[in-house]
């Protein structure tokens, strides 16, 4: 079983195919995100992007909001038309394959947690993707991104895409270590793993032990366990 596994961010949407064991089977292949990203365009834009990539039986999809048994309910940071969206439905009558879909965070996650104790991912682009798993479990749709930080801005203004460009690397990485802080004596993780794109301009060694740099390509690597353990 070869599965194709997507990640629709709001910069680009990456595809990259996996195979029985979850190894890379494809050459990782990248669109950008249309402008607007509308459910029309985006299925485009996957198709396109699929096309060339050869044979696959399953898709895993990772979605930037709120899932709910394959049905979009929020993307705050694509375009209009996605609350109430039959996105599972509608990509299996597209790819003619079978299709699971859940939050981005939350997919990446699957890809990097060790599977014990409290774990917490933080995904780091457009926006602030969140994921909490409880001994491997993944607990879905919580969006931390959008509750208020000291009663002001939420955690995604501050460290979102748009904020890195406007106060620079140095502040922004700041900000991100204020995010952890705050964030720690709530959840009270056992391990905090920080990916994304723009988890790559953070310093390691600015951060506490029990926080792990990710690359960004297990949000395609956690693809696969969606569909681990169904044929």
């Amino acid at each position: 079983m070869r599965t194709l596994c997507l990640d629709i961010g709001g910069t680009g949407i990456k595809a990259l195919i996996l195979g029985p064991s979850g190894e890379p089977a494809s050459e990782r292949a990248r669109v950008p995100t249309p402008k607007p990203a509308t459910p029309a365009a985006v299925l485009d834009a996957i198709a396109e992007l699929v096309a060339p990539l050869g044979p696959f039986e399953r898709v895993a999809v990772g979605f930037p909001g709120v899932v709910v048994a394959g049905m979009t309910r929020s993307a705050p940071n694509l375009g209009p038309g996605w609350p109430d969206f039959d996105l599972a439905t509608r990509l299996t009558e597209r790819l003619r394959r079978p299709v699971r879909v859940a939050n981005d965070a939350g997919v990446q996650g699957l890809g990097v947690i060790e599977g014990s104790g409290t774990e917490v991912v933080l995904t780091l682009g457009t926006g602030m993707g969140f994921g909490l798993y409880v001994d491997g479990i993944y607990v879905p749709n919580i969006e931390m991104a959008h509750h208020p930080y000291n009663g002001e801005l939420t955690y995604e203004q501050l460290v979102s895409d748009g904020a890195l460009k406007e106060i620079g690397a140095t502040a922004w990485e700041e900000r991100v270590q204020a995010v952890v802080a705050q964030l720690r004596p709530i959840l009270n993780w056992r391990r905090i793993y920080l990916g994304g794109g723009n988890a790559r301009l953070l310093d390691r060694a600015r951060f506490p032990a029990d926080v792990t740099l990710v690359d960004n390509a297990a949000g395609l690597l956690g693809g696969w366990k969606l569909w681990a353990g169904r044929s």
